[in-house]
Parts: structure tokens; C-alpha cells; sequence
């Protein structure tokens, strides 16, 4: 099978969809690698590793998405690359469907095979392949919050750990799956007051079990935001519903509750963001206010740390895109159901039901796509 993997093209995205460690695995297995020239070099891999373990370097995408039979990214083709795609052709990246109804239609036009990262499952009801980008998204919101809270980026000018003689900074994290733990350990290891919500009992019992009481947890509800909000500095939003657009947590009238200068920071951003007032922003521009609250949404924020997050990513994935260039991916999702949940798209049809009930869009199960 002939792998190809274009140059990122989002604003400020520096990481790319295949190291040269997966591309020698995929070209040990037989198959023809091609590769856009300076693709890895945001992330520290040269041209020349490329070609070091036999893949070809290309000089633009068009060579690719004319000739890839799985073509493997990181972010979500932007409407120029979605242009290139042809049917028959297997995508594989990060899709966040659900808010974008813009590219839903357009990849199925184009009558694409879209498998996304996102909704690949795995046997304990896990997100193998989001994981590692939640790791570091949330490992960044603490960082990039305690930037946002400095007084000449618009904050409070409130630092997360204190000094003697002065409280730290009150952080608020919603949502206590794989971003929001991250975000709590690193905010409360800065020395921050760190409060996680969620609706989980069972969760909240492994963080106080894993963490020694190290952040404090709320169970999850309208009056105890409320409640929070106006004493936080830092609003970390992680809430996550597999594949399905981000529920609004946080509305433009609860802001008025918040501290002047204080931060809401949507990690959700990509599926639609968890507060009301969000909208994407790029790490160009990373921030803005509305009524007095600086808001992060930055949408590949992982990006800001491309080698990390680069290898991190790389090394969830490459077996399932062995499995998708050894196998076909009708044989791979046969004989994998966790990896038949990240069909999203096929031959023109939705294939995935959170995004059809968020775009009111008609799905065809995956399993029929897979018969088809």
C-alpha cells in the first residue's frame, strides 16, 4: 500500500502524522512511504531521516493525495486538502466532526474513507488514541493559564502558586477524565488551589485514591459552578463527549459572577468548546476578553509542543495504521471493533451517530458500511 503524509497546513500546527520511526515500521511491512518535504521539521525530523529508512520525499501534497491510498495527518484536512481527496481513498487523522458541518459534507462528497482519531475505542471504554493528546493538552492548560493570568496578557496578574504571605490562585478544572486530571496535577504541583468537577462518583474516588488529596473534587452540577466560579482565577474547560459536540457549561451570563482578569481556558475547543462566549483561536492569537475574561481556545494546542506531541501521538498510533496499510481497512475494522468506532465517514454516508445528531445529518451504521 502506498502511505502518504501531507504537511500540516492549520495555523501554527508544526506537528506531522507520521515519524520516521512509523515510517521505517510501514516500509519493514512492505509498503511505499511518501512523505511532503519539510513536513517533520517543525517537530525535529529533517528530510533526510525521511529518506534514511527508504520513504520518499515529495516536494508538494498534490503527489500525495493523488497517489496515497491511506493518507495519515494530525488536525483535520483543512478545505484545500479536502479538495484533494478522492473516494476510495482512507483518511486518518483527527476529524472533530461534529461542530464543522462545513467539512462533514465535504468529506462525503468527496466519497473519502474517514477514520478518525478521536472515536477509535479500545477495550475499557478508552480513547487510545485521543489519550496522549489529552495528556498534553492538559499538561499545557496549566502552563498556558498561568501565562494567561499574567497581568500583560490581560489576567488578574495572580500567581498560580503565591508567595508566602499571599494565596495561590483558585483553579477550577471542569471535567475529571484524561485532560483534566493532567490539568489539576500540573496547576496543583505549581501550587495552585485546584478543585476538579465531575459526575463520575467512581472517578472522583480513583482521583482522591491516586492523588492523596493533592487537588479536591465537587461532583458536578449547575449550583456548584456557580458557586466556584466566582472565587476562580483559572477555569480549565475538559469535558469530553466522545465524537459529539462539547455541552455548554459555562454561559455568557455567568461571567458577570467572575473575577475581572480571571481565565477560561477551553480544551473542549475542537468539539465546539464548553463555554458559551469560546470561539478558536491559534497560538498567532492566542487570547481575547469578553466582558472583562480573558478566554484561551487555542484549537491544537498540543501543537505548541510539537516533538512531544509529535512521538506521544505517533506511538498510539502507528499500530493501527500498520493494521489499516497491512490489512485493508474493511479486513482491519472487521477484525478490530474499537477501530470500526472511528469510522465517521464512507462511499458518502455519515457513519457515525454523535455527529449525525449534532448536524441532523442521516447515519448508515459502520457495519453496514463495512458490507458495502
Amino acid at each position: 500500500m502506498l502511505i502518504g503524509c501531507p504537511k500540516e497546513i492549520k495555523a501554527q500546527e508544526y506537528r506531522v502524522g507520521l515519524t520516521p520511526n512509523a515510517a521505517r515500521e510501514a516500509v519493514a511491512h512492505g509498503h511505499e512511504v511518501l512523505i511532503e518535504a519539510g513536513a517533520g521539521v517543525g517537530a525535529g525530523f529533517p528530510d533526510e531521516d525521511y529518506r534514511a529508512i527508504g520513504a520518499g520525499v515529495v516536494d508538494g501534497p498534490e503527489e500525495i493525495f493523488a497517489s496515497a491510498d491511506l493518507v495519515v495527518k494530525v488536525k483535520e484536512p483543512q478545505a484545500k486538502e479536502r479538495a484533494m481527496l478522492r473516494e476510495g481513498q482512507v483518511l486518518f487523522t483527527y476529524l472533530h466532526l461534529a461542530p464543522d458541518p462545513a467539512q462533514t459534507r465535504e468529506l462525503m462528497a468527496s466519497g473519502v474513507t474517514a477514520i478518525a482519531y478521536e472515536t477509535v475505542t479500545d477495550s475499557e471504554g478508552g480513547l487510545p488514541l485521543l489519550a496522549p493528546m489529552s495528556e498534553v493538552a492538559g499538561r499545557l492548560a496549566a502552563q498556558m493559564g498561568a501565562w494567561a493570568l499574567q497581568k500583560a496578557n490581560g489576567g488578574r496578574g495572580t500567581l498560580m502558586g503565591g508567595v508566602p504571605g499571599v494565596g495561590p490562585a483558585n483553579v477550577v478544572v471542569i471535567g475529571g477524565g484524561v485532560v483534566g486530571t493532567n490539568a489539576a496535577r500540573i496547576a496543583s504541583g505549581m501550587g495552585a488551589h485546584v478543585t476538579v468537577l465531575d459526575r463520575s462518583l467512581s472517578r472522583m474516588r480513583y482521583l482522591d485514591d491516586v492523588f492523596g488529596g493533592q487537588f479536591g473534587t465537587r461532583y458536578s452540577s449547575a449550583g456548584a459552578l456557580a458557586e466556584l466560579l466566582g472565587d476562580a482565577d483559572l477555569v480549565v474547560g475538559a469535558v469530553l463527549i466522545p465524537g459529539a459536540e462539547a455541552p455548554k457549561l459555562v454561559r455568557r451570563d455567568d461571567l458577570a459572577v467572575m473575577k475581572p482578569g480571571a481565565v477560561l481556558l477551553d480544551v473542549a475547543i475542537d468539539q465546539g468548546g464548553c463555554f458559551e462566549t469560546s470561539r478558536p483561536t491559534t497560538h498567532d492569537d492566542p487570547i481575547y476578553e469578553v466582558d472583562g475574561i480573558i478566554h484561551y481556545c487555542v484549537a491544537n494546542m498540543p501543537g505548541a509542543v510539537a516533538r512531544t506531541a509529535t512521538i506521544a501521538l505517533g506511538n498510539a498510533t502507528m499500530p493501527y495504521m500498520l493494521a489499516l496499510a497491512d490489512k485493508g481497512w474493511q479486513a482491519a475494522c472487521e477484525d478490530d471493533p474499537h477501530l470500526l468506532e472511528g469510522l465517521n465517514v464512507h462511499g458518502g454516508h455519515l457513519t457515525y451517530y454523535a455527529v449525525g445528531r449534532a448536524q441532523g445529518i442521516d447515519v448508515l451504521s459502520p457495519h453496514l458500511a463495512l458490507k458495502a
